[in-house]
């Protein structure tokens, strides 16, 4: 690249991070499209075996997904960005609570789809405009491995709960990328620190990492609360404890969460009403109410039947006897998959009376 080049260079990079940042990104990293076959490789495994469960979205889109030129041929680099949403307490002193839910930190406000792809539209406008290339955004609603992407662009390292985490922000964070054709400056790629660390392994409460760095769906919470369809495996409900939307266990474990901060973005801060809801309250919810409380949320998305289904489970959990009418008052739903709940959670209750 000429000196004359590089300087351009440069300079759209420190226009695309001061826009960034400005909306409220809080980390911007850029990195070449081609971040070789071990992701693609690592995806085939995972489907192979069984541990995208009933995620059939994932071998249906498996070609697309193994490589981002596969998805858009021009692309030649990737722009990623972070945004915190980090928690002012620590989720897991809510499990004790086991009269209250405990809602995935993320999905305590607004749904975050909504909140950063006009966000990231902005940014790419400047690279579409400065360099007169094509651009593409992408916020987890597209055949995208993101977290291999944000590893090569250096926002953080895939740790062995799979997730990205970052020595700025922790663990608490959304990924954002921007595909664009043309070529940017590149930063450099972030090493593993997880060392010999294995909390987040060893707090799951279903054990649904069968080995570091590797995931089974079908074990874990966070799909069983929200992607998973019909009645929860009973051997699993005990484990389940109060948690009626996602699993931040592994997520509030880490030891690098000492470095994050609590969310800067309005729509990020958690509700007050949805930081710790009385299982009482929401076992009430009828359709037009969940869509009420729920409205903007992403749990607004699994319905009310899959969301009364994961409360029910929490009610069996919870040993309070106080719940028992409401549970009883769901014998008779409509859906077979909230009474098959509700005599579980029924059972449960009755052996502690």
């Amino acid at each position: 690249m000429q000196e004359k080049e590089l300087k351009q260079a440069k300079r759209l990079k420190q226009e695309i991070l001061e826009r960034a940042h400005k909306l409220g990104f809080d980390d911007v990293r850029i990195t070449d499209a081609d971040f070789g076959p071990l992701p693609g490789e690592r995806l085939g495994t995972y489907i192979k075996e069984g541990r995208h469960a009933s995620m059939s979205w994932m071998p249906e889109t498996q070609e697309r997904r193994a490589h981002p030129q596969n998805l858009w041929p021009e692309v030649r680099s990737v722009i990623m960005l972070a945004m915190n949403y980090g928690p002012d307490s620590n989720p897991l002193e809510l499990l004790e609570k086991r009269s209250q839910a405990a809602i995935s930190v993320y999905a305590q406000n607004r749904d975050y789809h909504d909140i950063i792809k006009g966000r990231l539209k902005e940014v790419a406008s400047i690279v579409a405009s400065k360099t007169k290339c094509d651009v593409k955004v992408f916020v987890d609603t597209a055949p995208v491995m993101e977290k291999p992407l944000a590893a090569a662009a250096g926002l953080g390292w895939q740790g062995k709960h799979t997730n990205v985490v970052s020595r700025r922000l922790g663990s608490w964070f959304f990924l954002g990328a921007i595909f664009t054709s043309a070529e940017l400056l590149r930063d450099e790629a972030e090493p593993d620190h997880c060392g010999n660390c294995r909390k987040c392994l060893d707090i799951c409460p279903t054990k649904a990492f069968p080995a570091p760095y590797q995931l089974d769906a079908n074990r874990c919470i966070s799909y069983l609360t929200i992607e998973h369809h019909g009645p929860i495996d009973p051997s699993l409900r005990k484990a389940m404890g109060n948690r009626i939307y996602g699993c931040d266990d592994c997520l509030a474990i880490c030891p690098w969460n000492k470095f994050a901060k609590q969310a800067n973005e309005a729509k990020l801060i958690a509700r007050d009403e949805l930081k710790a809801p009385r299982l009482a309250e929401l076992l009430k919810l009828d359709d037009t109410q969940f869509r009420q409380l729920f409205s903007g949320s992403p749990i607004k998305r699994i319905g009310r039947n899959k969301f009364i289904r994961n409360v029910l489970i929490a009610a069996g959990n919870s040993e309070d006897q106080n719940l028992l009418p409401h549970v009883q008052s769901l014998l008779t739903d409509a859906d077979e998959t909230i009474v098959d709940a509700a005599q579980w959670a029924l059972a449960e209750l009755t052996q502690h009376n």
